[in-house]
């Protein structure tokens, strides 16, 4: 290991040390929870009990076209709210399109936001809320708490379960030109509420079923092993693992089971709450870098090791599940030219931002 990363290891110790201060005295509020076939409509009740008059719908064009917003908007305007809709959310959204969605809730005086979809679409929304409230450029707000007013009410209807982001506190945003995220932390941008409606995920084909599935694990373990985990974020840590076992096999294999659908939302709401609080990885932070290299969905860069028995059992309870899902060993697109690259920004990301219980080298 060289100097430069023995010094990054104890820059992560003073990191570790002050997360976990912060996490101790940080207030992060959990999301009203509506779970069920009727949770949308439920959300439109709860939205309009916060005097909202007009609501951007943060989403993609094809969850439009398909209708799924159709219940929410039929729903709010039953209870007498305009509702607009920016359709211009991409996977791993840039600060282009966030600008878009901003100018679109400006142009029409939009005084809340409605994040529908997956983590993509939940990101845009939350740094467009604190944009819009601040009045300032998304790309001001990277970085840690950067908005000083607090963001534009958010509300969140996830369509995918894997993410969790209808219960975080970070936002990922690339770079236009570059493609490198840049991350937006602020423990307000959790929406007030989450309307997780298993009917609305019927749609999702199998990988995506088993590779957003695989990207809540990840949450759960990666929260689990934190040096900075607490007893609440290991059973939420927990839980969301049990339910995942237990419920992702038969959402990929019958995506109408709307138990096993509802079941993966809550797991994916549990995992997102406990790595909210614990943080996560090396996982990520390789993944991520495959992410930006090849388009590499986040649930198939996930990896795990461990020398205990019990950890090997996981392992291999995690082996036979990304079996069963299809998971690729192995990211085809990897090229070994782009290892060295792909190490050093991975080593970079953990030893900035994770509380890590072991550290890695380059070679590693």
């Amino acid at each position: 290991m060289s100097g430069v990363e023995q010094l990054q290891i104890v820059g992560n110790k003073m990191l570790v040390r002050a997360l976990k201060l912060a996490v101790g005295i940080m207030p992060i509020r959990d999301p009203e929870l509506l779970l069920g076939v009727d949770a949308v409509s439920r959300l439109a009740e709860f939205i309009a009990g916060r005097s909202v008059k007009k609501v951007l719908i943060v989403t993609g064009a094809g969850i439009v076209r398909r209708g799924q917003t159709d219940e929410l908007i039929t729903a709010l305007e039953k209870e007498g709210i305009e509702t607009v809709i920016f359709t211009g959310v991409l996977p791993d959204p840039t600060f282009a399109v966030v600008n878009e969605g901003l100018d679109m809730l400006r142009q029409e005086n939009c005084d809340s936001v409605v994040a529908f979809g997956g983590g993509s679409a939940m990101d845009a929304a939350k740094v467009i809320a604190v944009a819009a409230a601040n009045k300032c450029h998304p790309e001001r707000l990277a970085g840690y708490f950067k908005g000083r007013k607090k963001p534009l009410p958010l509300f969140a209807v996830p369509t995918t379960a894997g993410t969790g982001s209808e219960v975080t506190i970070a936002s990922v945003i690339s770079d236009d030109t570059s493609h490198a995220k840049a991350f937006v932390i602020d423990s307000r941008t959790v929406p007030l509420a989450a309307a997780l409606d298993p009917g609305l995920m019927q749609s999702i084909p199998p990988a995506l079923t088993a590779a957003t599935g695989m990207d809540a694990l990840t949450h759960a373990l990666e929260a689990y092993l934190s040096t900075i985990a607490t007893p609440e974020t290991d059973q939420d840590a927990i839980e969301a693992t049990r339910l995942i076992f237990d419920n992702l096999p038969a959402a990929f294999s019958d995506g109408s089971n709307l138990q096993a659908r509802e079941a993966m939302s809550l797991a994916a709401f549990k995992a997102g709450k406990a790595f909210t609080r614990a943080s996560v990885g090396y996982v990520h932070a390789i993944s991520h870098q495959l992410g930006a290299h090849y388009g590499t969905a986040h649930g198939l860069g996930t990896f795990a090791e461990s020398e205990a028995d019990l950890a090997q059992k996981m392992l291999a309870g995690i082996s036979t599940l990304n079996e069963q899902l299809d998971i690729p060993e192995k990211a085809p697109d990897l090229l070994e030219t782009d290892i060295p690259g792909i190490a050093r920004g991975a080593l970079k990301e953990a030893l900035l931002n994770y509380p890590v219980p072991r550290h890695l080298s380059r070679s590693d």
